[in-house]
């Protein structure tokens, strides 16, 4: 039903990721090799994650045996079925039709090595990680990868592969089981050369962290803790994936 994540709409400045991933504005939304981002009017944030499928009747279908009904809107970025946010705990969900991935957008005062190529993983934040394996393996279909307490991070980590990136769903240990919302938290990109896109990063007035070991083998990580339009974000080099 679902093939990938087709792009992530953010409340913010197309400038400020232009220069955070290196790459120009093209057709009204920013893409990188598996995922774009388009952007709206309002306080910096993500205000939606908008999943791709090859037939939009037939997922819209499913999704209502599965009660997770949906509204069919015309959109200026095209035909979406926007989900309920009752049946999504919080989260802004939609679906779009699509046959085909847009290519990576041009490179803006970068090059390959320097730039964000891909979405490694999109962060949600729970309160009940029972609730949201219920519902993004069993509604959704996306595929649990990996399920991980670390009494350490203080954390309860859900991985769900989706296409080549994965839905990392996070819950906090110390705040127990709640029937609180879910809400879309941050974003980790991928770069083929990290020293080169921090040093890119730099040079642009961006405030980021030294490149640190990352949690999976083989992986550096750095945060960017400026100009992200309220979004906390990680770029992560290396071969490391989970």
């Amino acid at each position: 039903m679902i093939d990938a994540l087709d792009h992530l709409a953010l409340a913010g400045s197309a400038n400020v990721y232009e220069t955070l991933l290196g790459r120009r504005l093209a057709g009204g939304r920013l893409q990188t090799s598996n995922v774009g981002v388009t952007f709206g009017a309002g306080v910096g944030g993500l205000s939606s994650m908008v999943f791709a499928t090859s037939d939009l009747d037939k997922a819209g279908r499913l999704l209502e045996r599965r009660a997770v009904p949906g509204e069919r809107l015309i959109k200026h970025t095209g035909d979406r079925l926007v989900l309920s946010r009752e049946a999504t705990h919080g989260v802004p969900i939609e679906l779009c039709e699509r046959q085909e991935r847009a290519p990576p957008s041009p490179l803006a005062g970068s090059n390959e090595a320097a730039a964000i190529s891909a979405l490694d993983h999109i962060v949600v934040r729970t309160a009940n990680p029972e609730r949201a394996i219920a519902f993004y393996a069993g509604r959704l279909g996306l595929d649990l990868r990996l399920d991980r307490s670390n009494p350490a991070w203080g954390s309860r980590l859900l991985f769900f592969r989706c296409g080549d990136l994965v839905v990392e769903i996070a819950h906090d240990l110390k705040k127990g089981v709640s029937d609180g919302p879910d809400h879309l938290w941050g974003l980790s990109w991928r770069t083929p050369d990290i020293a080169k896109a921090n040093a890119r990063l730099k040079a642009a007035g961006i405030d980021v962290s030294e490149p640190r070991d990352g949690r999976r083998p083989g992986s550096q990580v750095f945060t960017v803790k400026n100009r992200t339009e309220g979004v906390p974000t990680l770029v992560i080099g290396g071969i490391g994936r989970w």
